[in-house]
């Protein structure tokens, strides 16, 4: 199970997690939360939906919503960097996009936006990538949140090598 993974990786590197989810609606926590002991490594989740709370919680900047659009690599970046920002986490998850089965504004259903944010000696390493899923609305949380997770160790030793990107 990828969320057991997930969990005994971020232990064995002294890793402290918080998530920025918009279209996972806290699924990325959810499948965490189900694994014992991942209480300790998980410092906080924010589900935010609305551009307002994106705005408040995280900080998101109103210009990058309106130029870039809510789903956007850019937005989920600024989503990662206030979840670092706004807790003592080292590793930060950030999803936006759709997980809905309709198109919005010419971006097609199941694109979802995904950063990944790191601290580390003082260093901040942000890495986004955008990936299409498909199905129903359940299966599209689901597979962007077990993507957000599988994709953190690789993510992890890329930031340890001096990448970022």
């Amino acid at each position: 199970m990828i969320a057991h993974d997930i969990v005994t990786y971020l232990k064995e590197h002294d890793l402290l997690l918080a998530t920025a989810e918009s279209c996972t609606a806290g699924r990325i926590v959810a499948l965490l939360a189900q694994v014992p002991g991942s209480g300790s490594l998980v410092e906080c989740g924010y589900v935010v939906y609305s551009p307002e709370a994106k705005q408040r919680l995280l900080g998101v900047s109103a210009r990058t919503i309106e130029h870039f659009n809510l789903t956007s690599v850019e937005v989920a970046r600024e989503m990662a960097l206030g979840a670092l920002r706004d807790s003592p986490a080292t590793v930060a998850i950030a999803t936006t996009g759709l997980c809905g089965t309709e198109d919005v504004d010419g971006i097609p259903a199941g694109t979802v936006c995904f950063a990944w944010g790191f601290i580390h000696q003082g260093r901040t390493a942000l890495f986004t990538r955008r990936q299409r899923f498909f199905g129903d609305r359940e299966s599209l949380q689901h597979q962007a949140a077990l993507h957000a997770l599988e994709s953190l160790p690789g993510f992890h030793q890329r930031m340890l090598a001096g990448e970022s990107g």
